[in-house]
């Protein structure tokens, strides 16, 4: 199984954003632990970095960073991948558009996010970290 991880999950784990925090962290434990695969958008590893830069060092953010990358691995997206998420109309936010499309062309089973409802017109199904560990629990 493929999971592609919204910045959202990553950022609720590494900044232990209540109510979030747990379970977040242990969809990610599941992926450190191999019981399954997580990707990430490339923007995505852009956007946390610029996110965090308020509370960490330029060199702390790339130790959390280079950290994450040791068990999610980046997803490729594609140059049409990136063009027919300009043309499409049906996601209000293009950073989720975005995500969907990168998990389209991985082959993602799921994505994981806190904000499902921004995925209603996603290609892959989207999952909250919570409903993902009780219907899922590896």
């Amino acid at each position: 199984m493929l999971v592609l991880i919204d910045t959202n999950v990553i950022l609720d784990m590494l900044e232990k954003r209540e109510p979030f925090y747990e379970a977040s962290k242990d969809v990610l434990s599941l992926c450190a632990s191999k019981k399954i695969k997580g990707c990430i958008a490339l923007h995505t590893i852009s956007n946390i970095f610029y996110i965090l830069r308020k509370n960490y060092s330029a060199e702390n953010r790339r130790h959390l960073i280079l950290g994450i990358l040791k068990f999610l691995q980046v997803a490729n997206v594609s140059h049409e991948n990136v063009r027919h998420a300009l043309e499409r109309n049906d996601f209000p936010d293009f950073e989720d558009c975005l995500q969907d499309e990168c998990a389209a062309q991985n082959h993602a089973d799921y994505i994981i996010t806190r904000n499902t409802d921004d995925f209603s017109n996603s290609n892959i199904p989207a999952i909250t970290p919570s409903d993902f560990l009780k219907q899922y629990r590896l």
